[in-house]
């Protein structure tokens, strides 16, 4: 089932990528200041990320500080992205909100900027049972007829079980075509139930993902590109070549190499610890390594124990040798 009205459909969302952060100005984490947003390193960032070879571009998920910004600050910032892309590549924003109403609003108002679609969860505060949910996106898509959806799939920030019978109902509307998708052990049965999507892994899985399914597995969203993203486009590469030689052997290589470098970025290796400081573990470790500089935290999210941000400072020195490590390579 397709819409021809929507700026992209599921056909259309193939290799990486990247989740853009909301590059802060040094003053961000005061509640005092309301224009924090630094433009000039989004525009930096966006293009030099397009100049890599990145196939989209999803932007105000947690990390991205969707929750902590301004309306004005997330205007500003969209219109960057956008101008910036000037049709490049596509490129979802995230209007995530805390009812359908506020919902409805943002994503008309970025739609008309010129977004290709919004990579949506469910409303924040209180925690939705599966109606509720599956009754919001149906609201949603007939407010926003002409908006394409990314499904942002995530249980701890949302409180939501993206669950098998929620994924046989959302796959029905046509609006739907795509989602941020994290874990893969029901993954073949997810795309059983919602067929006309593409589910997004996370780079971390994609390897593991590609083989459960090559041919439904095209795309994969990550942070780590915003570490440098020579290490996801070489995975996106050699997963694309994987599939038509079968075989996989340096696809392995560099989403193993990739997962060690993750190491320290999980505290106490629990994705719920996680969670909790998600803001400023992600933030951390790509300021550490350097590719972007996403600035200070947002309030109330810069608290964070030493140790938790000493780890993701790791995780971002690893990525960025990794990224330097496949450049020289290149220039070998």
């Amino acid at each position: 089932m397709s819409n021809p009205k929507l700026r992209i459909e599921a056909v259309g969302i193939n290799g990486l990528w990247p989740i853009l952060p909301t590059p802060a100005k040094p003053n961000a984490s005061s509640w005092r200041e309301r224009d924090t947003v630094d433009l000039d390193e989004t525009a930096r960032v966006v293009d030099a990320l397009i100049e890599a070879g990145v196939d989209g571009l999803l932007s105000l998920g947690t990390y991205g500080e969707t929750h902590s910004l301004l309306w004005e600050e997330k205007k500003a910032f969209v219109g960057c992205v956008l101008e910036t892309i000037r049709g490049r590549v596509p490129f979802f924003a995230g209007t995530t909100a805390l009812n359908t109403r506020e919902v409805i609003e943002q994503t008309r108002a970025m739609h008309d900027m010129g977004v290709s679609g919004s990579m949506l969860g469910v409303p924040m505060w209180c925690k939705n049972d599966i109606d509720t949910a599956l009754q919001f996106f149906r609201d949603v898509t007939e407010a926003c007829p002409d908006t394409a959806l990314a499904i942002y799939a995530n249980s701890e920030a949302f409180k939501f079980e993206f669950s098998r019978p929620f994924w046989a109902q959302i796959g029905k509307i046509p609006q739907v075509v795509a989602c941020k998708y994290l874990g893969i052990g029901m993954l073949a049965v997810d795309l059983e139930l919602a067929p006309n999507m593409r589910f997004l892994p996370n780079e971390q899985d994609y390897y593991a993902a590609a083989r459960i399914d090559p041919d439904r597995i095209t795309a994969f969203w990550s942070s780590g590109a915003l570490c440098g993203p020579l290490p996801q486009l070489a995975l996106r590469d050699r997963v694309a070549k994987a599939k038509t030689t079968h075989d996989w052997i340096a696809a392995k290589e560099i989403a193993d190499k990739l997962r060690e470098c993750d190491i320290g970025l999980f505290p106490k290796g629990e994705f719920s610890e996680f969670s909790k400081f998600n803001v400023p573990l992600e933030k951390g470790r790509m300021n550490a390594a350097g590719y972007v500089n996403a600035g200070p935290c947002r309030p109330p999210y810069y608290v964070i124990p030493k140790e938790y941000l000493d780890g993701a400072e790791r995780s971002g020195r690893a990525h960025a040798a990794l990224n330097s490590e496949l450049k020289k390579s290149r220039l070998a």
